[in-house]
């Protein structure tokens, strides 16, 4: 059974993952205004992910038999004046879901939940990659986006991006 704080953080994660697949929505639909397809795409998947990431923590609940509580999903709190902005705030909301995770992964380690403690670990992993993406796309835009044909190159590549539904079952 688990930990009853390690449990309410959790099931308080899944909130948080659906709150940020909001925003990345949200982000979406301010390139889409823009007419910015690769950015809308890449803040789409993105968006994609972060509920699958909820869903992988409702299925640990759940497959750990503890009851899950949804909660009101807040609207998103962020408003952009230019197109780098929501770049920006990805990378600080992304350092702020590390934060969360960490906390969830410091309280499984204060009860010794090893079994929770190997299930954050794809989340901690998951963490560095999406800091990394948000640090790589600031950079590429810093680069390369003033030219319009550098952002419209960079918009490009952005569309290229594929959706593929994460998977911990290997880990």
């Amino acid at each position: 059974m688990l930990d009853k704080k390690v449990a309410e953080l959790l099931n308080d994660q899944i909130n948080k993952e659906l709150y940020s697949a909001y925003i990345y929505l949200d982000m979406a639909n301010f390139y889409a205004d823009y007419g910015l397809d690769g950015f809308e795409n890449w803040f789409y998947i993105q968006a994609q992910e972060e509920r699958d990431h909820a869903m992988l923590i409702r299925d640990y609940l759940k497959d750990n038999s503890h009851k899950i509580t949804s909660e009101a999903i807040e609207k998103p709190e962020y408003t952009y004046s230019d197109i780098k902005d929501p770049l920006d705030v990805t990378l600080k909301h992304e350092r702020i879901v590390t934060g969360l995770i960490n906390n969830i992964y410091a309280a499984a380690h204060d009860v010794k939940d090893y079994r929770t403690m190997h299930f954050l670990d794809w989340f901690v992993n998951e963490q560095m990659e999406e800091e990394k993406n948000a640090e790589d796309n600031i950079r590429k835009f810093e680069l390369f986006a003033s030219d319009p044909k550098g952002l419209y190159l960079l918009d490009q590549e952005f569309l290229g991006r594929a959706y593929a539904a994460p998977s911990i079952a290997a880990e």
